[in-house]
């Protein structure tokens, strides 16, 4: 069996144009500035529990909408949490509505 090299996959992992860190943080502010927009007309909400309790440290979760078949969340670090002060704050996340990667892209295009 032939030697396969294994490349590991960093924050610092470049496209050629940008790293992921670069990415992930576009897309961090990206989603603050349309809660932010959005939040007079649709529920914008944010928590640093899920809705069973349970957490990942060092992150919250903002969100889009409370309804069922509705959501758009994405878990974003701690150190944002004061960017969004414009967000309902929440005890505890609705209960999660299974929504995929391929639903929230969805979910945006119809906002």
């Amino acid at each position: 069996m032939p030697h396969e090299e294994t490349i590991k996959i960093t924050e610092d992992t470049s496209d050629g144009y940008h790293t992921f860190k670069e990415l992930y943080e576009h897309r961090i502010t990206l989603y603050i500035a349309l809660c932010k927009n959005w939040e007079r007309d649709i529920s914008v909400w944010r928590s640093k529990l899920h809705s069973d309790g349970s957490s990942f440290e060092g992150w919250f979760i903002l969100g889009i909408d409370k309804r069922k078949d509705k959501q758009i969340t994405y878990h974003l670090p701690s150190d944002k949490w004061d960017e969004t002060f414009f967000a309902e704050t929440l005890e505890k996340a609705p209960e999660f509505d299974g929504h995929t990667s391929a639903d929230v892209l969805k979910r945006i295009s119809n906002l």
